[in-house]
């Protein structure tokens, strides 16, 4: 079954909700589901280049209130 973790990473600049999504997926189990929330407009487009880069999954991205909603899956 797949579970969704939410990562709160509002308030936090560059490089924290990329490093807080880094520790959380260490944590996770291979198909967990992840969503970053940050209000750094960084966010938006550093995390899914991460995850495109290590071979996870980028599951979408949104903007709602200021704040960036990031969903990621966990594919190793």
């Amino acid at each position: 079954m797949t579970t969704r973790k939410l990562v709160d990473a509002r308030g936090s600049f560059c490089p924290g909700p990329l490093m807080e999504l880094i520790a959380a997926m260490k944590a996770a189990q291979i198909g967990d589901e992840l969503e970053v929330l940050s209000t750094d407009k960084g966010s938006a487009n550093e995390i899914p280049e991460w995850i495109h880069k290590v071979k996870h999954e980028h599951l979408g991205t949104k903007e709602e209130n200021g704040v960036w909603h990031v969903v990621v899956r966990k594919a190793k």
